[in-house]
């Protein structure tokens, strides 16, 4: 796109809508919201600056290829998820910090799986995305 409004716009919405969706994803556990939203709202703002400036800038920005968040997400989730084991518990048993943090609240294994999750979703539709917009041009 050669609009020049567009482009700067979207310099000024990248880091705004990349900042909504870590919010989403921190009061995902408490409220609606959580790492599928906050990783597709994510998304959306790096998909926007591809729009503007184009993919391979987009891809400069990001420094890494966005397939390399998916394993590192499924990593994390998985982790989360099989934590309670290392303490006698049950998969998925909610493990949680008595202490709660100031602007996040109280911190557990269900905010790392919405973090795995926030990095899968990131990455997978990137991905796609990105290859669809190289492979046409």
């Amino acid at each position: 796109m050669n609009s020049s409004i567009l482009k700067t716009a979207s310099n000024y919405l990248l880091p705004i809508l990349l900042l909504f969706s870590v919010f989403l994803l921190l009061r995902g556990h408490y409220h609606p919201g959580g790492g599928f939203v906050g990783g597709l709202i994510a998304s959306i703002a790096f998909v926007l600056h591809g729009f503007t400036h184009g993919t391979d800038a987009t891809l400069r920005l990001l420094r890494i290829h966005p397939g390399v968040l998916i394993p590192v997400g499924l990593g994390l989730a998985a982790l989360s998820m099989f934590a309670p084991v290392l303490t006698g518990q049950p998969v998925m048993t909610g493990l949680w910090i008595e202490e709660p943090l100031p602007v996040i609240g109280l911190i557990g294994s269900a905010l790392f799986f919405d973090l795995g999750v926030y990095l899968v979703v990131i990455g997978v539709v990137l991905t796609i995305l990105f290859t669809i917009s190289q492979y046409s041009e």
